[in-house]
């Protein structure tokens, strides 16, 4: 369960590593997005079917990010994904990096995912393992 008490799509845990820290000693902020994007990859790659070809590709479009509190070193994270919005050609993916067991927040927000044709750059339908898991046959997106 997670902090918020949604149920995660996914929950990766994370090893912080020394190179992660920044001059006041604690992990830098752009290493939270990096975070993110490891767990989503992860994700879609956990769905076993095609989430990415030759033909479409997901782009990320907006970012939303809270940080709550720094994190400190030595630690292992949790990063939760959730499925916030699910549109026709895109999924907004909520997320939080909270402490191993889950007493502290660090950070929260989302991110929007545009799936799009590469040749032409058009937003395309999500692939049917992102929608069947996300849950989604909502509106447009």
């Amino acid at each position: 369960m997670s902090l918020d008490n949604r149920t995660a799509l996914f929950r990766m845990p994370i090893a912080l590593r020394w190179r992660d820290l920044d001059a006041f000693n604690h992990v830098n902020n752009s290493n939270f997005m990096t975070y993110l994007e490891e767990a989503r990859i992860r994700w879609f790659e956990s769905l076993g079917e095609q989430w990415v070809t030759d033909a479409m590709a997901p782009l990320l479009a907006a970012v939303q990010m809270n940080y709550r509190v720094p994190i400190p070193y030595p630690a292992e994270v949790i990063v939760e994904l959730f499925a916030d919005r699910v549109g026709n050609s895109s999924v907004t993916i909520g997320h939080a990096i909270a402490s191993a067991d889950g007493a502290t927040l660090y950070a929260d927000g989302h991110v929007v995912m545009v799936w799009v044709e590469r040749a032409s750059g058009r937003p395309t339908p999500l692939p049917d393992a992102v929608r069947r898991t996300a849950g989604g046959e909502a509106a447009a997106g």
